[in-house]
This record gives structure tokens, C-alpha cells and sequence, in this order.
């Protein structure tokens, strides 16, 4: 992992590790790398955000630092990350930016950069960034006619990618009722027209007036307490939840219940499957999904491919088997056939569409993969050596091998880093709540003494 790249692009606090001179510096060195690996002398870049207070001035810093050194920009303003993939591709674009720290609170931010081809940028064009970034002492700027210039593609640009997301569904929806949860984020701009182009479906959105300091804040997939509780109150068929950048989605059925990202490959896999169009039979995920979800696999026959936590992972499988299902417990999930990264909204239509097509009720479909207790603590360290450390500790797998052995076949745990943030995550899945709590905290006092 880089000095400035991480798992998931830049991240960091506003104006502490992440800022304007920063964002200047990666936007010029940006359209250097684009220039030279594609042979253009203006590489057009598309860029987005979402709805975070420091958005605005990550966006002025990256389209100056773009410009400055030769690039076009094409001006996406507040849109969801899968847009930008999209949009990115749609348009023929060299490269797309999204400026989001996800599911992250509002004081945070980051730079995320897709290929040509939507997909994270290589490892390769990341270091040759961030080389230019840490080690030139000022950026090469362009004068004249040389700079480039600002293509405004707001609207045109957000109606293109919801054509493009309808264009996935063959139902209309008709007689559902849900309820929509924006997380004051990116999909503030772009559900309700969408769920508008469905005029049989009802939605109501909630949570959709972003201010900047409110985004993912007691909202969205990761706070989905109240949206479970307005669901069931209000008879509603199903609720909708994304995060701050719209890249996940997350449901809950008519009772308020968790659907969660295993259970949402769960069911449409087994749509596809049933219709004949789930490559390989196969699904791909991670280390985190459930218990309950490595059980549906074995027992309805298809091929659970495991890879390491993040979609980036989850991708590359994907391409490199021509799997067309994939994605994280957390809700990212890559339907290949329409998406080169997770998209929220595509997830939520795909899953909607299963749904309405079935006749069953939404709990029904998701209790074909149950879902084991799991207990996940998150232990601050401070350093990243600090992290190494406590991953190398013998003590640490020692005590990890005994939990494992006690819970034999009935449960599982799963201690890592955090790619994004300082902490390290312990996880532990089992049969009773009460023992993956206990064994949890015991791993997670232990790491606290390393």
C-alpha cells in the first residue's frame, strides 16, 4: 500500500492529511500520467462527488490541478460513484474522479480514480501518481492554449446513467411500496428520478436533504435501525438504504428485517441460477460473509469463490473467471453484466425486480440464507506499524487458533487490519449471540495489550 493511495483510492480528514494543495497536486499529476499513458496531449477526465461540506473544495483544487497541467474535466457535480464509472466509459472519458469517503462521517473525504474502462485505476498508474505527487518538487503546468477547459455535464450526465439503470429491469414494479433512504448522500440527486421512472412503483424518499455535515449521520446502510422500524410501521413491501456514495445498498423486508449483502447474492443468484444465467454457478465474495451464506452455497450446489475484503477483490475474480454475480456482506454488490464497480441503485432495482417477479414476500426469499450471529469490534491502533505488530503477535493467533477449536464447526472468526481507517477488526460469527460476543471481546481485550 502506498504513502497516499490506500485500498480505496486517498482518504483522510479535511485539511489535517487531506487538502486543497494536496488535491491540486494529484489532479496535475493526474493529467501528466494520463497524457503519457495514453498518448494524448488534453486526456479528458470526468470527475464527481458527493454531498460532504469539503466536497466543493477537493472538486475546485483536483479541476484546477487537472486543467493546470493540459486535461479537460468533465463536470459531473454531485452523483453517485457508480455514475462516474458509468459516465466515465459512456463518454469515452481517459479517466474518472469521485471525490467521497463513502460510508465515512462528513469530516472525511477521499479521491477515488477509475480507468478509462471504469474500473479502479492499476497499481501501476496509482504509484506514477503518487510518485509525481511526493517526489517532483513542483508540477509541470501547461500555458496558452494548452489548459484545459470545463465541459458542464450535471443533469445530461445523471439522466444518462438512470436511463442506463432502467434499462436493466423488464418489470414495471407495479404494486410494490417502498421506502428509500438516501443517506443525505449522492443518491439525493439521482433516486428519486429513478424510482419516478416507474410509475406503478410507490417510493417514498427519506433522508435526501443533504447540508453537507449530515451525510450518513443516524442514516443510510450503516444506521438502518430507523428505516427497519419506518418500514414495518408504515406497511411498507420493502426498504431501500444506501450509503454516502451510493455504491452500497442494503433492504429490509416487510417485518423491518436486515437484508443484508450475502443475502442479496443470495437471492438473485438464485434467480439467475434458475433462469439460467449465473456463470459457473458460481458467487464470489469475501472472508466476512456469513456463515449462513458459505451454507446456502454448498447446499443449493453453486461454487462460493472467497477472496479478500474489498470490491476491488471481489472484481478482479470476477473478471478473471467471467462471473457476472459478486460482493461484500456490507452491500457492494457487482452485477458484471451492468457495472464495472458496486452500484446501490442497480443493486436495489436487480433486487426489487426479483422480488416483484417472484410473488413472495421479501422476507420469504431472504430467509433461504440464514444469517449467524456475528459480532464485529473495532480495536483503534495508532499506527500502522502499530497494526503489523498485532497481526504478527503469536499471542494473538494462538488465542485465535483456541476460540476456533472451541467453536468448532458452529462458528467463525476472522481478525484483519483496516485498509481505510486505524483500527483492526475482530469478527466472530457462532450459533448463540452471547458466545460470539464473548469470544469477540476476549480477542478484542487481547489486541488492546499488544
Amino acid at each position: 500500500m502506498g504513502k497516499l493511495f490506500g485500498t480505496d483510492g486517498i482518504r483522510g480528514v479535511v485539511n489535517e492529511n487531506l487538502n486543497a494543495d494536496l488535491a491540486f497536486e494529484v489532479g496535475c499529476a493526474t493529467a501528466q500520467v494520463l497524457a503519457q499513458d495514453t498518448g494524448k496531449e488534453k486526456p479528458l477526465v470526468a470527475i464527481g462527488k458527493d454531498t460532504r461540506i469539503s466536497s466543493d473544495l477537493l472538486e475546485g483544487a483536483l479541476i484546477a490541478g487537472l486543467c493546470s497541467a493540459g486535461a479537460d474535466v468533465l463536470h459531473l457535480g454531485v452523483i453517485p460513484t457508480p455514475a462516474v464509472a458509468f459516465l466515465t466509459v459512456a463518454n469515452r472519458a481517459d479517466a474518472g474522479i469521485v471525490i467521497s469517503a463513502s460510508h465515512n462521517p462528513f469530516e472525511h473525504n477521499g479521491i477515488k480514480i477509475f480507468n478509462g474502462q471504469g474500473f479502479k485505476l492499476s497499481d501501476i498508474l496509482e504509484n506514477r501518481i503518487e510518485d509525481i505527487v511526493l517526489f517532483n518538487e513542483k508540477p509541470v503546468l501547461c500555458k496558452g492554449a494548452d489548459i484545459g477547459r470545463v465541459i458542464y455535464l450535471d443533469q445530461q450526465g445523471a439522466g444518462d446513467y438512470i436511463d442506463h439503470l432502467v434499462s436493466t429491469v423488464d418489470t414495471d414494479l407495479a404494486g410494490m411500496r417502498i421506502l428509500v433512504d438516501c443517506a443525505n448522500g449522492a443518491a439525493s440527486a439521482t433516486a428519486g428520478r429513478l424510482f419516478d421512472r416507474f410509475p406503478k412503483l410507490q417510493s417514498d424518499i427519506i433522508n435526501a436533504d443533504p447540508n453537507g455535515v449530515n451525510i450518513n449521520k443516524d442514516c443510510g446502510s450503516t444506521h438502518i435501525d430507523h428505516l427497519s422500524a419506518m418500514v414495518k410501521a408504515g406497511g411498507y413491501d420493502m426498504g431501500i438504504a444506501f450509503d454516502g456514495d451510493a455504491d452500497r445498498c442494503l433492504a429490509v423486508d416487510e417485518k423491518g428485517e436486515l437484508i443484508d449483502g450475502d443475502q442479496v447474492l443470495a437471492i438473485c443468484g438464485t434467480d439467475l441460477d434458475r433462469r439460467g444465467e449465473l456463470a459457473g454457478k458460481t458467487l464470489v465474495a469475501t472472508v466476512m460473509s456469513n456463515l449462513g451464506f458459505r451454507i446456502f452455497t454448498k447446499e443449493r450446489g453453486f461454487h462460493f469463490l472467497c477472496t479478500d475484503v474489498g470490491d476491488r477483490n471481489v472484481l478482479e475474480e470476477m473478471e478473471k473467471g467471467g462471473f457476472i454475480l459478486g460482493g461484500e456482506q456490507s452491500g457492494h454488490t457487482i452485477f458484471r453484466r451492468y457495472a464495472t464497480t458496486g452500484d446501490g441503485e442497480l443493486t436495489a432495482l436487480q433486487l426489487l425486480s426479483v422480488v416483484h417477479r417472484s410473488g413472495k414476500r421479501a422476507s420469504e426469499l431472504a430467509a433461504m440464507c440464514a444469517r449467524y450471529p456475528q459480532v464485529l469490534l473495532n480495536v483503534t491502533v495508532n499506527s500502522k506499524e502499530k497494526k503489523e505488530e498485532i497481526m504478527a503477535s503469536q499471542t494473538l493467533k494462538d488465542a485465535i487458533t483456541a476460540a476456533e477449536t472451541e467453536l468448532a464447526d458452529t462458528g467463525r472468526i476472522l481478525v484483519r487490519p483496516s485498509g481505510t481507517e486505524p483500527l483492526v477488526r475482530v469478527m466472530v460469527e457462532a450459533k448463540e449471540e452471547e458466545t460470539a460476543k464473548s469470544q469477540a471481546q476476549k480477542l478484542a481485550d487481547l489486541i488492546k495489550t499488544i
